[in-house]
């Protein structure tokens, strides 16, 4: 709700209302502030669809740093509050922290829990800091191959968090499937949208299966959930990487038989 808040008040060009939203949603989660980049980019640009017609933004640089101060602001005043309210700062490593260290291995649709649990202690740290960094590396390139349509970019960018987060809920990919509609003109160059859809159709038979068969009837085991949450991930990822390929391929254009696409 947050970050949809968030994007509406961006696309009407009203920076304050959008900058407070994240920072909310920041706050809870995050993970979330790696939205901002493209957030930002969608503030300083024309929030309509130029995936069919790409061409180079024209940025006033100047409302950059205002901007990035405005959401530090923001976040700064939350974290103060939070504080007050606490009594002292041991909220952030029991709330904020556990984005990092991981605790809480309740079994869940995300993939970090079974990896974490089958791990050796002494390796933790390491996989901990590669797992929550892995996040941070599409956000450049997506802001940059897609800055002549900053919203598409942000799409693309909540797909991937709904599917590595460390504790991702159904919402996640939810939305990131609702987002879809924002993106009509992508339907026609889907690639694969049928297998796509089979897939989420047989996670979404396997996950309460497996989570039954092993908490409640014990008749199975953490694999058999996993293996469900495997297929769960799969189908998030055929549908990121689906309307990646759509969102890039509209631009050359539908393929005739006069001609073929031999590099993009």
């Amino acid at each position: 709700m947050l970050l949809l808040l968030a994007v509406m008040f961006a696309a009407q060009r009203k920076a304050a209302p959008s900058l407070l939203s994240l920072s909310f949603l920041s706050h809870l989660a995050p993970p979330a502030t790696l939205i901002f980049p493209p957030l930002l980019l969608l503030l300083l640009t024309d929030p309509h669809s130029h995936l069919a017609s790409p061409q180079k933004p024209l940025l006033d640089k100047r409302k950059i740093l205002p901007l990035v101060l405005e959401f530090s602001i923001y976040a700064g005043a939350l974290t103060f509050a939070s504080t007050l309210v606490a009594g002292s700062w041991n909220w952030i490593p029991q709330t904020w922290g556990t984005w990092l260290t991981l605790p809480d291995l309740t079994p869940n649709p995300g993939l970090w829990w079974y990896f974490f649990t089958e791990m050796f202690d002494h390796f933790r740290p390491f996989f901990l800091m590669v797992f929550s960094m892995h996040l941070v590396i599409y956000v450049a390139p997506l802001c940059i191959k897609f800055q002549h349509d900053p919203l598409f970019a942000l799409f693309i960018l909540t797909g991937v968090l709904g599917i590595f987060k460390a504790y991702p809920t159904l919402s996640d990919p939810g939305l990131f499937l609702s987002f879809t509609a924002v993106f009509p003109e992508i339907y026609p160059y889907l690639r694969h949208p049928i297998v796509t859809s089979l897939l989420h159709l047989h996670a979404a038979l396997l996950l309460p299966l497996f989570h039954h068969l092993w908490l409640t009837q014990g008749t199975g085991n953490a694999n058999f959930f996993y293996a469900s949450t495997l297929v769960f991930a799969c189908a998030n990822g055929a549908a990121v990487m689906d309307a990646l390929w759509a969102g890039m391929r509209i631009a050359i254009g539908k393929s005739s038989e006069d001609h073929s696409v031999v590099q993009e």
